[in-house]
């Protein structure tokens, strides 16, 4: 199941966020060699894994094996500080309906055709988005994503040119949320609605707000 984790019920999952922080540095500075994002502690932790950082983590009993992020565009975020270059053509998209989502991951023994941590923590965040009022999800990205996303019926609307990040090629782009989304990729990897452990918003009531057109 996929465990949403905010300031309100961060300290009941203290270990568990720690234990995601040591494995996003394993992934993105070992594995992809991310070389910036490295630290002497072992953690990957940047300046948007505040008190608004929203987590997504997948659990199997207390072990973490997936997750992702998602940041209110309202506040600072990714793409607005770092990246407003990558929406250099429909310009950054912000709002209370929508978040930024940074920092997936799914641990090596769970990757693979045959492994559904990934799609279950992509339908997890589909499922939050969709009960709790958000319409869209900002997102900087590989552009190898694209065609993944457009496979699970995604609709991914690119926000500016791709430019090449560290080697990568890479874009800035919004994709709608919609409960076709959400069906399609559970569906693609056979997966049981709800993934989330605790369905209740955890959103703050500020950052509400009604559903744009």
């Amino acid at each position: 199941m996929i465990h949403v984790i905010d300031a309100s019920n961060a300290p009941r999952y203290e270990a568990q966020l720690q234990e995601h922080f040591f494995i996003r540095h394993r992934i993105y500075v070992g594995e992809r060699k991310w070389q910036a994002l490295e630290r002497p502690d072992g953690r990957e932790i940047d300046q948007f894994d505040n008190e608004d950082a929203i987590y997504l983590l997948a659990l199997e009993g207390s072990r973490v094996v997936g997750g992702t992020r998602l940041v209110p565009t309202l506040r600072p975020h990714l793409m607005s500080e770092v990246f407003p270059y990558l929406a250099n053509v429909r310009g950054l998209q912000r709002g209370p309906d929508i978040v930024e989502w940074t920092r997936i991951f799914a641990i090596p023994e769970r990757r693979g055709a045959s492994h559904t941590v990934l799609h279950s923590v992509l339908a997890g965040m589909l499922e939050y988005c969709l009960q709790n009022e958000i319409t869209a999800i900002t997102v900087v990205m590989e552009t190898w994503w694209m065609p993944r996303f457009l496979e699970l019926g995604w609709d991914v609307v690119p926000l500016g040119l791709p430019a090449m990040i560290d080697g990568m090629s890479c874009v800035g782009a919004m994709i709608r949320v919609t409960e076709a989304a959400w069906r399609n990729t559970l569906a693609f990897k056979g997966l049981t609605a709800p993934v989330l452990h605790q369905a209740a918003s955890t959103v703050p009531q500020g950052q509400r707000g009604i559903l744009h057109g």
